[in-house]
C-alpha cells in the first residue's frame, strides 16, 4: 500500500485523536444513532484527556455522517480542534471506537482501508476499445481509440483475391491491437492502474496482450465475455480481490528468501521489533509488513518528536540526544517511519504453505540499501 495519503498525520506533533465508526447500519434511526455515536466517542476521548476543541471537532465530523450512505465506515483523525484526515473504510471496524496517544492509530487503518487496486477495464473488439475506471469508489469514463474501421472482417472465398483482402484484414487487426495496447499503456500511466483487465472475444484480447510494454505483463487480467459485454461489479471486484491476494502472497515469498544473508552477508529483510527499530532509525525500510494479530504490533516502544527518533528502550532515546520521549505502539511508530521516508507497506495473513509465524512476531520489513 503506498503511504502518501498518511502525510498529513505526520506533519504535525500530537497527541492525536482516532476514532473509526461504522456506518455499515442503515436504518430509519440512522440520523440519531449517529448522533449518539458523535457523543460517545466524544465522551470517550475526554475520558482518555483529549481537548475540548479535538473532541468537538470529532463530535461534529461524526454528526456530517448522519444521512451518509457509506457502506462501510470512516476514520477520522484530529489533533488541535481540526480533522486532518478523514478517510473511508473498504471494510465496517468491529464496533465504533476512539483513542487519545501521542501518535495516530492508523495500523487498522490499513486493514481497514485494504489494499484498493486502481482498474482500467478495456472492452475490446477488432475496431477499437473503450476504456472504463474502476475502484472502490465506483466507475467512470477512461476514453478509448478508434482504430481502422475497414477491412476487419474476413470472407470465406479462396481466390487470389479474397487471400488478398484477407491478408489487408490481418494488417488492419494487428494495426488496431497496436493501437490499443499503446493507448491502454497511455491510459495507465495516466491513471496509476494498478490491474489491467482485457475483455472481448480471444483472438483480440491475446493481440492486444502481446503488444502491451512488458512492464505491463503483471498487470494484465483476461476476461472470458463476448465482444460487446460488460463486466458486472462482482467480476471487477473478483479480479481486484485476486489480484490484492497474490501480490501479497508474492511479497511475503520474496520477504522470506530475503532473509537469508547474501554473499557480502548482508540481508535484505529483518523482523522483530529491536532490528526493525535499527532499520528505521537508518531509513532502510523499503516496504513494512504487518500482521495484524502479530503480538509484536502493540508492543511498547518510545519515541520522540521526529520520525527516526525511535528505540526500544526510554533511556536509548536519551543516549541519542532526544530530552522527550513518549510510549507508543510498534506498529504506529514503525508506519509514522515508513511514511516519512516514502515506504510502502503490506497487511499480510497466513499462508498455508508458509505458517502463522511469518513475519516473526508479526511486523517484518524488505530492505533498502544505500
Amino acid at each position: 500500500m503506498d503511504l502518501a495519503f498518511l502525510h498529513p498525520l505526520y506533519e504535525h506533533p500530537g497527541p492525536w485523536a482516532s476514532v473509526y465508526v461504522d456506518t455499515s447500519r442503515h436504518t430509519e434511526d440512522t440520523p440519531h444513532e449517529r448522533h449518539l455515536t458523535a457523543r460517545a466517542m466524544a465522551r470517550e476521548l475526554a475520558g482518555q484527556g483529549a481537548d475540548e476543541a479535538t473532541c468537538r471537532a470529532v463530535s461534529q465530523a461524526i454528526e456530517d455522517l448522519r444521512h451518509s450512505s457509506e457502506p462501510h465506515g470512516r476514520a477520522l483523525f484530529a489533533r488541535n480542534g481540526e480533522v486532518v484526515l478523514d478517510p473511508p473504510l473498504a471494510r465496517a471496524p468491529q464496533g465504533d471506537w476512539a483513542e487519545w496517544a501521542p501518535l495516530p492509530r492508523v495500523a487498522p487503518l490499513l486493514e481497514l482501508a485494504g489494499e484498493d487496486p486502481v482498474c482500467v477495464v478495456a472492452y475490446v473488439d477488432r475496431k477499437g476499445a473503450d476504456f472504463e475506471l474502476r475502484s472502490a469508489l465506483g466507475r467512470g469514463d477512461a476514453g478509448g481509440v478508434t482504430g481502422r474501421q475497414w477491412p476487419v472482417h474476413r470472407t470465406s472465398s479462396v481466390d487470389w483475391s479474397e487471400r488478398h483482402f484477407q491478408l489487408r484484414v490481418e494488417n488492419t487487426w494487428e494495426h488496431n491491437a497496436a493501437e490499443i495496447a499503446d493507448a491502454l499503456a497511455v491510459c495507465q500511466e495516466e491513471t496509476g492502474a494498478d490491474l489491467l483487465i482485457l475483455v472481448g472475444d480471444d483472438r483480440e484480447r491475446h493481440a492486444v496482450r502481446q503488444r502491451l510494454p512488458h512492464r505491463l505483463h503483471d498487470l494484465v487480467v483476461e476476461a472470458s465475455h463476448g465482444a460487446g459485454s460488460r463486466l458486472l461489479d462482482e467480476d471487477v471486484e473478483q479480479a481486484r480481490t485476486e489480484h490484492v491476494r497474490a501480490r501479497a502472497a508474492a511479497e511475503l515469498e520474496r520477504f522470506l528468501a530475503a532473509r537469508s544473508p547474501d554473499e557480502s552477508g548482508r540481508a535484505g529483510a529483518v523482523e522483530g521489533v529491536p532490528a526493525l527499530v535499527e532499520a528505521a532509525r537508518e531509513h532502510r525500510i523499503d516496504e513494512l509488513l504487518i500482521r495484524p494479530d502479530g503480538p509484536d504490533a502493540h508492543r511498547e516502544v518510545w519515541i520522540g518528536e521526529d520520525p527516526d527518533q525511535l528505540a526500544v528502550r526510554r533511556t536509548d532515546l536519551k543516549i541519542l540526544g532526544e530530552q522527550q520521549s513518549w510510549s507508543a505502539r510498534a506498529d504506529d511508530a514503525l508506519i509514522r517511519s515508513a511514511v516519512t521516508t516514502d515506504a510502502d507497506a503490506l497487511v499480510v495473513t497466513v499462508l498455508p504453505d508458509v505458517g502463522d509465524d511469518t513475519p516473526v512476531g508479526g511486523l517484518g520489513a524488505l530492505l533498502r540499501w544505500k
